[in-house]
């Protein structure tokens, strides 16, 4: 019964679910098993089956049937405890959509029976988070028939390695993640095109861009080229070389007059309006932030919204920036919007001519950046200061942001710091 429960635990507590099981059972005078009128109540509760574009639904389990639209047969591989394991993937397709269904270990097995064209019904859950696949847990071969394409979504294509000429639009400063093994990595992102479309580009080996600088043209050997969810993504790695070349790859900015249809667009502007980060918690229970922002430029003007890292870069109003690969959608309230997510990137440029400043203040770190902040002006500063620490700026200035020269540690005024807190927090 828990099998089934776990369909619908995010409609029903567990003791309503056994409440109505039993329930079911009476009302049947008692012909109908413990199994059979869970899955009764699974299906009054519209979740005994979903369609494929319904996978990205918060229950914990998911039932659905799909036509077999390519197989990938079992492979061995060693796990971490040194223990041999097998997997096998099905691409599943029905008219809303495809997903790659995971089979693990014995279910892996199972794909031997399987053949293009077959129609499964499935069982199975989110194989994580951060992966849309689907991990089997149950399936068998359904008599139904699904009328849907059979050839493979491109993003389901396997990643194949090719020669590429591209010019570097934007590169952001190295970081470091940790791998899932827990072991630390080093990469370096950033955007690139060939002269048709612009792509987001990674590289697990920071040192090959080291004299590479945005706008100049690169020759990438060897780059593995994936498909993920927001698009091609090209992926540098120890196998890969990059090499400068001498001929240049055509690219520019679209107009915001010119953004019109749904799609990817590459733009720059002035911010005009700029709104605080939001942080929110998904569906599936992940963690996240989200920013707004208008920008204009000689043409017209376009609501943007920034989300993950991206909401987080520090900016401010007057900024000019330069946003690459983003998405038009349709807003909330029915007007186009430019998103930038993981496909996506967003370049800051202060505003005016850069003049000396000197400036006492208190500083207020925040998500959206540290500030210096006098009582009468704030300015986003650079530079890791310790949040309510009154310091004395020397540097340079350009619109709402201080590149500071030289910082003096004052002694802290405990009483202007408290009103200023207070007076904060009054406005927010």
């Amino acid at each position: 019964m828990q099998f089934h429960y776990a369909l619908v635990d995010d409609l029903i507590s567990r003791e309503e679910f056994e409440r109505r099981v039993e329930a079911k059972m009476e009302e049947c005078g008692d012909l109908i098993d413990d199994v059979t009128a869970a899955m009764l109540i699974v299906g009054e509760l519209g979740r005994q089956h979903v369609k494929i574009s319904g996978l990205s639904g918060p229950s914990t389990l998911f039932s659905f049937f799909g036509k077999v639209i390519s197989i990938a047969p079992p492979r061995e591989f060693t796990r971490k405890d040194g223990e041999k394991g097998w997997v096998a993937h099905l691409i599943l397709g029905d008219e809303t959509g495809q997903v790659r269904a995971v089979l693990w270990d014995e279910k892996a097995a199972a794909a031997a029976e399987i053949e293009t064209g077959d129609v499964l019904e499935v069982i199975g859950k989110h194989a994580g988070k951060q992966v849309p696949d689907i991990v089997v847990l149950a399936l068998r071969k359904a008599p139904c028939e699904i009328d849907c394409g059979a050839s493979v979504h491109p993003r389901f294509t396997p990643p194949e390695r090719k020669d590429l000429s591209l010019r570097v639009l934007y590169l952001a400063e190295p970081r470091t993640i940790t791998r899932r093994d827990g072991s630390p990595a080093e990469l370096v992102e950033g955007g690139v095109t060939d002269g048709a479309r612009v792509t987001r580009m990674v590289s697990w080996q920071p040192a090959l861009f080291d004299a590479i600088l945005p706008g100049m043209t690169i020759r990438a050997r060897g780059a593995l080229v994936k498909a993920r969810n927001t698009g091609v993504e090209y992926v540098i790695d120890e196998k890969s070389e990059v090499l400068a070349e001498d001929h240049e790859i055509p690219f520019r900015f679209s107009g915001l007059d010119e953004v019109c249809a749904d799609g990817s667009w590459s733009v720059e502007g002035e911010i005009t309006q700029i709104q605080p980060v939001r942080a929110f918690t998904s569906r599936d229970g992940r963690e996240g932030h989200v920013r707004n922002l208008v920008i204009s430029d000689d043409t017209a003007r376009a609501r943007v919204v920034l989300w993950g890292d991206r909401a987080l870069l520090p900016l401010v109003r007057g900024d000019r920036v330069s946003l690459y690969n983003a998405q038009l959608k349709t807003g909330r309230t029915g007007d186009p919007e430019l998103h930038i997510g993981a496909g996506g990137f967003i370049a800051a440029h202060p505003a005016g001519r850069p003049e000396a400043i000197v400036m006492e203040g208190t500083v207020i770190v925040t998500r959206e950046g540290t500030f210096l902040d006098n009582g009468a002006d704030r300015f986003l500063i650079s530079g890791d200061l310790p949040h309510g620490q009154e310091i004395r700026v020397e540097g340079m200035r350009s619109g709402e942001r201080i590149t500071p020269a030289s910082v003096e540690i004052l002694r802290k005024d405990t009483g202007k710091l408290c009103s200023l807190l207070a007076e904060l927090a009054g406005t927010r």
